[in-house]
Protein backbone atom coordinates (compact mmCIF):
# COMPACT_ATOMS: atom_id res chain seq x y z
CA UNK A 1 0.00 0.00 0.00
CA UNK A 2 1.26 3.52 -0.84
CA UNK A 3 0.29 6.99 0.26
CA UNK A 4 0.90 10.43 -1.17
CA UNK A 5 3.93 12.37 -0.02
CA UNK A 6 2.05 15.63 0.05
CA UNK A 7 3.02 17.27 3.35
CA UNK A 8 5.38 20.24 3.79
CA UNK A 9 6.95 21.60 6.97
CA UNK A 10 7.53 25.35 7.19
CA UNK A 11 9.86 26.77 9.85
CA UNK A 12 10.52 30.45 10.54
CA UNK A 13 13.23 31.45 13.02
CA UNK A 14 12.57 34.87 14.56
CA UNK A 15 14.37 36.82 17.24
CA UNK A 16 11.96 35.63 19.93
CA UNK A 17 10.16 32.52 18.66
CA UNK A 18 10.73 29.72 16.19
CA UNK A 19 7.45 28.79 14.50
CA UNK A 20 6.74 25.53 12.67
CA UNK A 21 3.72 24.31 10.71
CA UNK A 22 2.72 21.35 8.56
CA UNK A 23 0.67 21.97 5.42
CA UNK A 24 -0.99 19.40 3.15
CA UNK A 25 -1.24 19.73 -0.64
CA UNK A 26 -4.31 21.97 -0.37
CA UNK A 27 -2.61 24.33 2.08
CA UNK A 28 -4.55 23.21 5.14
CA UNK A 29 -2.65 23.54 8.43
CA UNK A 30 -2.35 20.09 10.03
CA UNK A 31 -0.07 21.03 12.93
CA UNK A 32 1.60 24.13 14.30
CA UNK A 33 3.79 25.18 17.21
CA UNK A 34 5.79 28.05 18.72
CA UNK A 35 9.09 27.41 20.43
CA UNK A 36 11.62 29.85 21.94
CA UNK A 37 14.46 30.68 19.56
CA UNK A 38 17.76 29.34 20.85
CA UNK A 39 21.11 31.10 20.61
CA UNK A 40 22.50 28.52 18.18
CA UNK A 41 19.12 28.42 16.31
CA UNK A 42 19.49 24.63 15.88
CA UNK A 43 17.76 23.88 19.19
CA UNK A 44 14.69 25.93 18.29
CA UNK A 45 14.48 24.35 14.83
CA UNK A 46 14.84 20.87 16.31
CA UNK A 47 12.15 21.49 18.93
CA UNK A 48 9.71 23.02 16.45
CA UNK A 49 10.04 20.22 13.90
CA UNK A 50 9.81 17.56 16.63
CA UNK A 51 6.59 19.14 17.93
CA UNK A 52 4.76 19.14 14.61
CA UNK A 53 5.99 15.66 13.68
CA UNK A 54 4.68 14.33 17.00
CA UNK A 55 1.28 15.78 16.11
CA UNK A 56 1.31 13.97 12.76
CA UNK A 57 1.94 10.51 14.16
CA UNK A 58 2.19 7.94 11.35
CA UNK A 59 1.48 10.63 8.75
CA UNK A 60 5.05 11.88 9.19
CA UNK A 61 6.03 9.51 6.36
CA UNK A 62 4.11 11.82 4.02
CA UNK A 63 6.47 14.77 4.66
CA UNK A 64 8.49 15.42 1.51
CA UNK A 65 9.72 19.00 2.01
CA UNK A 66 11.07 21.20 4.78
CA UNK A 67 11.30 24.96 4.20
CA UNK A 68 13.20 27.37 6.46
CA UNK A 69 13.11 31.13 6.83
CA UNK A 70 15.61 32.73 9.18
CA UNK A 71 17.12 36.07 10.18
CA UNK A 72 20.44 34.37 10.98
CA UNK A 73 22.30 36.13 8.14
CA UNK A 74 21.03 39.54 9.25
CA UNK A 75 21.96 38.83 12.86
CA UNK A 76 25.47 37.77 11.82
CA UNK A 77 26.03 41.10 10.04
CA UNK A 78 24.59 43.20 12.86
CA UNK A 79 26.53 41.28 15.53
CA UNK A 80 29.73 41.02 13.39
CA UNK A 81 29.73 37.29 14.10
CA UNK A 82 31.06 34.29 12.14
CA UNK A 83 31.85 36.42 9.05
CA UNK A 84 34.43 35.34 6.48
CA UNK A 85 37.37 37.41 5.24
CA UNK A 86 36.80 38.71 1.71
CA UNK A 87 39.16 40.08 -0.94
CA UNK A 88 37.41 42.65 -3.16
CA UNK A 89 38.23 43.22 -6.84
CA UNK A 90 36.54 46.12 -8.63
CA UNK A 91 36.73 46.25 -12.43
CA UNK A 92 36.45 49.81 -13.72
CA UNK A 93 39.77 51.71 -13.53
CA UNK A 94 40.56 54.39 -14.46
CA UNK A 95 36.91 55.30 -13.87
CA UNK A 96 35.22 54.86 -10.46
CA UNK A 97 38.48 55.02 -8.49
CA UNK A 98 37.56 58.06 -6.43
CA UNK A 99 35.34 55.98 -4.14
CA UNK A 100 37.21 52.87 -2.92
CA UNK A 101 35.38 49.61 -2.09
CA UNK A 102 33.52 49.46 1.25
CA UNK A 103 33.39 53.24 1.54
CA UNK A 104 30.74 54.23 4.08
CA UNK A 105 30.87 50.89 5.91
CA UNK A 106 31.20 50.94 9.72
CA UNK A 107 34.90 50.62 10.44
CA UNK A 108 34.50 47.65 12.77
CA UNK A 109 32.75 45.73 9.99
CA UNK A 110 35.47 46.66 7.48
CA UNK A 111 38.13 45.41 9.90
CA UNK A 112 36.25 42.16 10.37
CA UNK A 113 35.49 41.43 6.71
CA UNK A 114 37.97 43.05 4.32
CA UNK A 115 41.10 41.05 3.50
CA UNK A 116 42.22 43.54 0.83
CA UNK A 117 40.88 45.41 -2.18
CA UNK A 118 42.00 46.45 -5.63
CA UNK A 119 40.57 48.71 -8.33
CA UNK A 120 41.78 47.40 -11.68
CA UNK A 121 41.26 47.91 -15.37
CA UNK A 122 37.98 46.64 -16.82
CA UNK A 123 34.28 47.41 -16.64
CA UNK A 124 31.88 48.71 -19.26
CA UNK A 125 30.01 51.83 -20.26
CA UNK A 126 26.22 51.79 -20.16
CA UNK A 127 26.09 50.79 -23.83
CA UNK A 128 28.46 47.84 -23.34
CA UNK A 129 31.63 49.58 -24.59
CA UNK A 130 34.65 48.47 -22.46
CA UNK A 131 36.03 51.20 -20.21
CA UNK A 132 39.48 49.64 -20.43
CA UNK A 133 40.99 46.22 -21.16
CA UNK A 134 40.74 43.68 -18.35
CA UNK A 135 43.91 43.86 -16.21
CA UNK A 136 44.62 40.12 -15.89
CA UNK A 137 48.18 40.59 -14.59
CA UNK A 138 46.98 43.07 -11.97
CA UNK A 139 44.38 40.57 -10.73
CA UNK A 140 47.00 37.84 -10.30
CA UNK A 141 49.46 40.19 -8.56
CA UNK A 142 46.71 41.29 -6.18
CA UNK A 143 45.68 37.81 -5.07
CA UNK A 144 49.31 36.68 -4.80
CA UNK A 145 49.97 39.55 -2.40
CA UNK A 146 47.13 38.64 -0.01
CA UNK A 147 48.05 37.15 3.36
CA UNK A 148 44.79 35.47 4.25
CA UNK A 149 41.30 35.35 2.78
CA UNK A 150 38.29 33.05 2.65
CA UNK A 151 36.59 34.31 -0.51
CA UNK A 152 36.94 36.75 -3.39
CA UNK A 153 34.23 39.17 -4.50
CA UNK A 154 34.30 40.65 -8.02
CA UNK A 155 32.28 43.69 -9.13
CA UNK A 156 32.50 45.30 -12.56
CA UNK A 157 30.85 48.50 -13.74
CA UNK A 158 27.61 47.52 -15.58
CA UNK A 159 28.42 43.81 -15.23
CA UNK A 160 24.73 42.75 -14.95
CA UNK A 161 24.26 43.84 -18.58
CA UNK A 162 27.84 43.04 -19.71
CA UNK A 163 28.78 39.96 -17.64
CA UNK A 164 31.69 38.51 -19.61
CA UNK A 165 34.59 40.23 -17.79
CA UNK A 166 33.44 39.07 -14.33
CA UNK A 167 33.03 35.54 -15.66
CA UNK A 168 36.53 35.68 -17.16
CA UNK A 169 37.95 36.81 -13.81
CA UNK A 170 36.28 33.87 -12.06
CA UNK A 171 37.86 31.44 -14.55
CA UNK A 172 41.24 33.13 -14.19
CA UNK A 173 41.16 32.89 -10.38
CA UNK A 174 40.14 29.24 -10.37
CA UNK A 175 42.89 28.41 -12.83
CA UNK A 176 45.49 30.34 -10.82
CA UNK A 177 44.49 29.46 -7.24
CA UNK A 178 42.56 26.23 -7.64
CA UNK A 179 39.05 25.05 -8.60
CA UNK A 180 37.80 25.24 -5.00
CA UNK A 181 38.46 28.96 -4.49
CA UNK A 182 35.22 30.73 -3.53
CA UNK A 183 34.52 33.48 -6.07
CA UNK A 184 31.34 35.59 -5.91
CA UNK A 185 30.29 37.73 -8.89
CA UNK A 186 28.20 40.87 -8.46
CA UNK A 187 26.14 40.12 -11.60
CA UNK A 188 24.50 37.28 -9.62
CA UNK A 189 23.65 39.45 -6.62
CA UNK A 190 22.16 42.80 -7.57
CA UNK A 191 21.10 45.20 -10.33
CA UNK A 192 23.02 47.93 -12.10
CA UNK A 193 24.18 50.42 -9.38
CA UNK A 194 27.87 49.70 -8.70
CA UNK A 195 28.46 50.68 -5.06
CA UNK A 196 25.36 49.04 -3.55
CA UNK A 197 25.80 45.95 -5.75
CA UNK A 198 29.45 45.72 -4.73
CA UNK A 199 28.48 46.04 -1.05
CA UNK A 200 25.90 43.27 -1.37
CA UNK A 201 28.44 41.01 -3.10
CA UNK A 202 30.99 41.45 -0.30
CA UNK A 203 28.32 40.74 2.33
CA UNK A 204 27.25 37.66 0.39
CA UNK A 205 30.81 36.37 0.29
CA UNK A 206 31.29 37.10 4.00
CA UNK A 207 28.15 35.12 4.90
CA UNK A 208 29.26 31.82 3.35
CA UNK A 209 30.24 30.16 6.64
CA UNK A 210 27.07 31.44 8.31
CA UNK A 211 24.94 29.97 5.53
CA UNK A 212 26.81 26.68 5.68
CA UNK A 213 26.26 26.35 9.43
CA UNK A 214 22.50 26.98 9.07
CA UNK A 215 22.08 24.62 6.13
CA UNK A 216 24.04 21.94 7.96
CA UNK A 217 21.87 22.45 11.04
CA UNK A 218 18.68 22.01 9.02
CA UNK A 219 20.01 18.91 7.26
CA UNK A 220 21.10 17.46 10.61
CA UNK A 221 17.64 17.96 12.16
CA UNK A 222 15.92 16.41 9.14
CA UNK A 223 18.32 13.46 9.31
CA UNK A 224 17.82 13.04 13.08
CA UNK A 225 14.07 12.83 12.55
CA UNK A 226 14.51 10.21 9.84
CA UNK A 227 12.74 12.30 7.22
CA UNK A 228 13.22 11.60 3.52
CA UNK A 229 12.59 15.20 2.52
CA UNK A 230 13.96 17.96 0.32
CA UNK A 231 15.11 21.07 2.15
CA UNK A 232 14.73 24.69 1.02
CA UNK A 233 15.43 28.23 2.21
CA UNK A 234 13.07 31.18 1.93
CA UNK A 235 14.46 34.24 0.16
CA UNK A 236 13.76 37.97 0.16
CA UNK A 237 11.06 38.09 -2.49
CA UNK A 238 8.74 35.47 -1.00
CA UNK A 239 10.05 32.54 -3.03
CA UNK A 240 12.25 29.56 -2.14
CA UNK A 241 15.69 28.30 -3.10
CA UNK A 242 17.49 25.00 -2.66
CA UNK A 243 20.08 24.64 0.10
CA UNK A 244 22.93 24.59 -2.43
CA UNK A 245 21.63 27.83 -3.92
CA UNK A 246 21.26 29.36 -0.44
CA UNK A 247 24.83 28.45 0.41
CA UNK A 248 25.99 30.32 -2.72
CA UNK A 249 23.71 33.34 -2.24
CA UNK A 250 23.02 33.69 1.51
CA UNK A 251 22.47 37.45 1.24
CA UNK A 252 19.19 36.65 -0.56
CA UNK A 253 17.77 35.28 2.72
CA UNK A 254 18.10 38.56 4.66
CA UNK A 255 14.53 39.74 4.09
CA UNK A 256 12.94 36.29 4.19
CA UNK A 257 11.19 36.75 7.56
CA UNK A 258 8.92 39.65 6.53
CA UNK A 259 8.41 38.10 3.09
CA UNK A 260 7.23 34.85 4.69
CA UNK A 261 4.75 36.71 6.89
CA UNK A 262 3.31 38.61 3.94
CA UNK A 263 2.97 35.48 1.80
CA UNK A 264 1.44 33.54 4.69
CA UNK A 265 -0.98 36.34 5.52
CA UNK A 266 -2.17 36.56 1.90
CA UNK A 267 -2.77 32.82 1.76
CA UNK A 268 -4.49 32.47 5.13
CA UNK A 269 -6.75 35.47 4.54
CA UNK A 270 -7.54 34.73 0.91
CA UNK A 271 -6.59 38.31 -0.05
CA UNK A 272 -3.81 38.67 -2.64
CA UNK A 273 -3.93 42.48 -2.45
CA UNK A 274 -3.79 43.83 1.09
CA UNK A 275 -1.74 45.52 3.77
CA UNK A 276 -0.23 43.11 6.28
CA UNK A 277 0.85 43.86 9.83
CA UNK A 278 2.93 41.24 11.63
CA UNK A 279 3.02 42.04 15.35
CA UNK A 280 5.87 40.43 17.24
CA UNK A 281 7.38 40.87 20.66
CA UNK A 282 9.38 44.01 19.87
CA UNK A 283 8.14 45.50 16.59
CA UNK A 284 5.17 45.56 14.24
CA UNK A 285 6.30 45.04 10.65
CA UNK A 286 3.94 46.31 7.98
CA UNK A 287 4.10 45.42 4.29
CA UNK A 288 1.95 45.24 1.18
CA UNK A 289 0.98 42.11 -0.69
CA UNK A 290 0.29 42.57 -4.42
CA UNK A 291 -0.83 39.63 -6.51
CA UNK A 292 0.09 37.31 -3.66
CA UNK A 293 3.73 38.47 -3.44
CA UNK A 294 5.35 41.14 -1.25
CA UNK A 295 5.59 44.61 -2.79
CA UNK A 296 9.30 45.29 -3.15
CA UNK A 297 11.16 48.41 -2.13
CA UNK A 298 12.67 50.52 -4.91
CA UNK A 299 15.07 52.24 -2.51
CA UNK A 300 18.53 51.07 -1.39
CA UNK A 301 18.32 49.12 1.85
CA UNK A 302 20.77 49.40 4.73
CA UNK A 303 21.85 46.16 6.45
CA UNK A 304 24.06 46.51 9.52
CA UNK A 305 25.13 49.98 8.38
CA UNK A 306 25.82 48.93 4.75
CA UNK A 307 23.84 50.24 1.76
CA UNK A 308 22.74 47.51 -0.65
CA UNK A 309 20.41 47.38 -3.66
CA UNK A 310 19.19 43.80 -3.87
CA UNK A 311 15.45 43.33 -3.85
CA UNK A 312 13.79 43.46 -0.42
CA UNK A 313 10.16 43.65 0.70
CA UNK A 314 8.87 47.18 1.24
CA UNK A 315 8.63 46.96 5.03
CA UNK A 316 7.80 49.65 7.55
CA UNK A 317 8.74 48.71 11.12
CA UNK A 318 7.06 50.37 14.08
CA UNK A 319 8.42 49.97 17.61
CA UNK A 320 5.27 48.35 18.97
CA UNK A 321 5.05 44.73 20.08
CA UNK A 322 3.69 42.51 22.79
CA UNK A 323 6.74 43.15 24.95
CA UNK A 324 6.86 46.93 24.43
CA UNK A 325 7.31 48.66 27.80
CA UNK A 326 4.78 51.22 29.01
CA UNK A 327 6.32 53.83 31.31
CA UNK A 328 3.65 54.57 33.94
CA UNK A 329 5.22 57.83 35.12
CA UNK A 330 5.76 59.48 31.72
CA UNK A 331 3.17 57.61 29.65
CA UNK A 332 5.82 56.81 27.06
CA UNK A 333 5.17 53.69 24.96
CA UNK A 334 8.37 51.96 23.81
CA UNK A 335 10.65 51.71 22.02
CA UNK A 336 12.19 49.50 24.72
CA UNK A 337 10.81 45.97 24.99
CA UNK A 338 11.20 43.03 27.36
CA UNK A 339 11.22 40.80 24.25
CA UNK A 340 11.42 37.08 24.96
CA UNK A 341 11.52 37.83 28.71
CA UNK A 342 7.85 38.79 28.74
CA UNK A 343 6.89 35.47 30.32
CA UNK A 344 8.95 36.51 33.35
CA UNK A 345 8.76 40.31 33.44
CA UNK A 346 5.25 41.20 32.21
CA UNK A 347 2.54 41.93 34.78
CA UNK A 348 0.35 39.22 33.30
CA UNK A 349 3.02 36.64 34.10
CA UNK A 350 3.82 37.77 37.64
CA UNK A 351 6.53 40.30 36.76
CA UNK A 352 6.75 44.00 37.53
CA UNK A 353 7.08 45.61 34.07
CA UNK A 354 3.93 47.02 32.40
CA UNK A 355 3.81 46.03 28.70
CA UNK A 356 1.42 46.36 25.79
CA UNK A 357 0.39 42.74 26.35
CA UNK A 358 -0.81 43.80 29.80
CA UNK A 359 -2.68 46.70 28.19
CA UNK A 360 -4.45 44.35 25.79
CA UNK A 361 -5.33 41.99 28.64
CA UNK A 362 -6.75 44.92 30.60
CA UNK A 363 -8.95 45.75 27.61
CA UNK A 364 -10.22 42.14 27.63
CA UNK A 365 -8.03 40.39 25.05
CA UNK A 366 -7.53 36.70 25.93
CA UNK A 367 -3.78 36.24 26.41
CA UNK A 368 -2.50 32.78 27.29
CA UNK A 369 -5.62 32.20 29.44
CA UNK A 370 -4.24 34.50 32.12
CA UNK A 371 -5.75 37.30 34.19
CA UNK A 372 -4.12 40.48 35.38
CA UNK A 373 -3.52 41.02 39.09
CA UNK A 374 -5.14 44.03 40.76
CA UNK A 375 -3.44 47.15 39.40
CA UNK A 376 -2.92 50.62 40.79
CA UNK A 377 -5.11 53.29 39.16
CA UNK A 378 -2.07 55.01 37.67
CA UNK A 379 -0.93 51.78 36.04
CA UNK A 380 -4.39 51.03 34.63
CA UNK A 381 -4.66 54.57 33.24
CA UNK A 382 -1.23 54.35 31.60
CA UNK A 383 -2.07 51.00 30.00
CA UNK A 384 -5.40 52.31 28.68
CA UNK A 385 -3.70 55.37 27.21
CA UNK A 386 -1.03 53.16 25.62
CA UNK A 387 -3.63 51.40 23.47
CA UNK A 388 -4.68 54.76 22.02
CA UNK A 389 -1.04 55.42 21.15
CA UNK A 390 -0.85 52.00 19.42
CA UNK A 391 -3.92 52.79 17.30
CA UNK A 392 -2.55 56.20 16.31
CA UNK A 393 0.87 54.89 15.29
CA UNK A 394 -0.53 51.95 13.35
CA UNK A 395 -2.99 54.26 11.57
CA UNK A 396 -0.10 56.49 10.47
CA UNK A 397 1.94 53.48 9.27
CA UNK A 398 -0.96 52.00 7.28
CA UNK A 399 -1.64 55.38 5.67
CA UNK A 400 2.00 55.64 4.54
CA UNK A 401 1.92 52.20 2.91
CA UNK A 402 -1.54 52.39 1.36
CA UNK A 403 -0.59 55.27 -0.99
CA UNK A 404 -4.02 56.79 -0.52
CA UNK A 405 -6.09 53.64 -1.01
CA UNK A 406 -8.62 53.23 1.79
CA UNK A 407 -10.20 50.04 0.47
CA UNK A 408 -7.25 47.71 1.08
CA UNK A 409 -7.96 45.21 3.87
CA UNK A 410 -5.57 45.04 6.82
CA UNK A 411 -4.53 41.46 7.54
CA UNK A 412 -3.31 41.04 11.13
CA UNK A 413 -0.85 38.23 11.90
CA UNK A 414 1.80 37.46 14.50
CA UNK A 415 1.68 36.51 18.14
CA UNK A 416 0.92 40.08 19.22
CA UNK A 417 -1.95 40.61 16.80
CA UNK A 418 -4.34 41.29 19.70
CA UNK A 419 -2.76 44.78 19.92
CA UNK A 420 -4.31 45.88 16.61
CA UNK A 421 -7.75 47.49 17.03
CA UNK A 422 -10.69 46.13 15.06
CA UNK A 423 -10.93 49.33 13.04
CA UNK A 424 -8.43 51.85 11.69
CA UNK A 425 -9.35 55.01 9.78
CA UNK A 426 -6.70 54.43 7.09
CA UNK A 427 -7.61 50.81 6.28
CA UNK A 428 -10.56 48.84 5.02
CA UNK A 429 -11.81 45.82 6.93
CA UNK A 430 -9.46 44.32 9.56
CA UNK A 431 -8.97 40.58 9.03
CA UNK A 432 -7.55 38.14 11.60
CA UNK A 433 -7.08 34.83 9.78
CA UNK A 434 -6.97 31.51 11.57
CA UNK A 435 -3.38 30.42 12.31
CA UNK A 436 -2.27 34.02 11.84
CA UNK A 437 0.13 33.70 14.78
CA UNK A 438 2.26 31.33 12.66
CA UNK A 439 1.74 33.05 9.28
CA UNK A 440 5.49 33.37 8.80
CA UNK A 441 5.98 29.59 8.92
CA UNK A 442 2.95 29.11 6.64
CA UNK A 443 4.52 31.51 4.15
CA UNK A 444 7.74 29.51 4.17
CA UNK A 445 5.90 26.23 3.61
CA UNK A 446 3.80 27.29 0.64
CA UNK A 447 6.27 29.40 -1.33
CA UNK A 448 7.32 28.81 -4.92
CA UNK A 449 10.93 28.57 -6.07
CA UNK A 450 12.04 31.76 -7.79
CA UNK A 451 14.79 33.55 -9.65
CA UNK A 452 15.37 36.97 -11.19
CA UNK A 453 17.60 38.56 -13.82
CA UNK A 454 18.34 42.02 -15.27
CA UNK A 455 19.17 43.00 -18.85
CA UNK A 456 19.99 46.42 -20.29
CA UNK A 457 19.57 47.15 -23.99
CA UNK A 458 18.77 49.91 -26.51
CA UNK A 459 15.05 50.56 -26.81
CA UNK A 460 14.91 49.10 -30.32
CA UNK A 461 16.24 45.80 -28.85
CA UNK A 462 13.72 45.79 -25.99
CA UNK A 463 11.97 42.56 -27.00
CA UNK A 464 15.28 40.70 -27.23
CA UNK A 465 16.28 42.04 -23.79
CA UNK A 466 13.01 40.82 -22.26
CA UNK A 467 13.51 37.40 -23.83
CA UNK A 468 17.13 37.14 -22.62
CA UNK A 469 16.26 38.28 -19.09
CA UNK A 470 13.28 35.91 -18.98
CA UNK A 471 15.46 32.95 -19.99
CA UNK A 472 18.03 33.88 -17.32
CA UNK A 473 15.39 34.31 -14.61
CA UNK A 474 13.77 30.98 -15.48
CA UNK A 475 17.18 29.28 -15.39
CA UNK A 476 17.85 30.74 -11.93
CA UNK A 477 14.41 29.62 -10.70
CA UNK A 478 15.14 26.08 -11.88
CA UNK A 479 18.55 26.24 -10.19
CA UNK A 480 16.71 27.31 -7.02
CA UNK A 481 14.50 24.20 -7.21
CA UNK A 482 11.54 25.04 -9.48
CA UNK A 483 9.94 22.39 -11.69
CA UNK A 484 11.29 23.08 -15.24
CA UNK A 485 7.91 22.14 -16.72
CA UNK A 486 5.89 24.58 -14.59
CA UNK A 487 8.14 27.59 -13.99
CA UNK A 488 7.05 30.85 -15.64
CA UNK A 489 7.69 34.59 -15.66
CA UNK A 490 5.56 36.35 -13.03
CA UNK A 491 6.85 39.92 -13.25
CA UNK A 492 8.57 42.16 -15.82
CA UNK A 493 9.73 45.61 -14.73
CA UNK A 494 11.07 48.07 -17.32
CA UNK A 495 13.05 51.17 -16.32
CA UNK A 496 14.24 53.77 -18.80
CA UNK A 497 17.93 54.63 -18.39
CA UNK A 498 18.73 58.37 -18.57
CA UNK A 499 21.83 60.11 -19.95
CA UNK A 500 22.51 57.60 -22.73
CA UNK A 501 23.32 58.41 -26.36
CA UNK A 502 20.53 56.05 -27.49
CA UNK A 503 17.19 55.45 -25.77
CA UNK A 504 17.96 52.60 -23.35
CA UNK A 505 15.85 50.39 -21.11
CA UNK A 506 16.73 48.15 -18.17
CA UNK A 507 14.55 45.05 -17.91
CA UNK A 508 14.14 43.20 -14.57
CA UNK A 509 12.36 39.84 -14.77
CA UNK A 510 11.13 37.60 -11.96
CA UNK A 511 10.29 33.93 -12.58
CA UNK A 512 8.68 31.46 -10.17
CA UNK A 513 7.21 28.00 -10.18
CA UNK A 514 6.21 25.10 -7.94
CA UNK A 515 8.97 22.98 -6.49
CA UNK A 516 10.17 20.00 -8.51
CA UNK A 517 8.96 16.64 -7.17
CA UNK A 518 11.25 13.83 -6.11
CA UNK A 519 8.70 11.03 -6.07
CA UNK A 520 4.97 11.23 -5.65
CA UNK A 521 4.43 8.13 -3.61
CA UNK A 522 6.12 6.33 -0.74
CA UNK A 523 5.53 2.94 0.79
CA UNK A 524 3.40 3.08 3.92
CA UNK A 525 5.31 2.52 7.13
Amino acid sequence: MTEARDLSIGVDVGGTNTDAVVLDASGSVLAHTKRPTTEDITGGIRAGIADVLASLGERRARVSRVMLGTTHATNAIVARRQLDRVAMIRLGAPAATEFPPLGGWPQDLVDRVLAGSAMLGGGHMVDGTPISPLDRDGILRFVDGLDDFDAIAVAGIFSPSSPHQEQEVAGLLREHIGPDVRVFLSQDIGPIGLIERENATVLNAALHSVARSVTEALVAVVREEGLDAQTFFAQNDGTLMSLDYAAQYPVLTIGSGPANSIRGAAFLSGHEDAIVVDVGGTTSDLGVVTGGFPRESTLPREIGGVRTNFRMPDILSVGLGGGTIVDVETGRVGPDSVGYRIDREGLLFGGSTPTLTDAAALRGAPVAGRSLPRLAKSTSAALEAALAVVAERLDEAVERLSLGRLDLPLVVVGGGGFLVPDRLDSAGVVIRPEYGDVANAVGAALSLAGGRADQMAPMDEREAAIEAASEAAIAKAIQAGADPLEVSVVEILETHVPYTTRPTVNVAVKAAGPLAHLSARVGAR
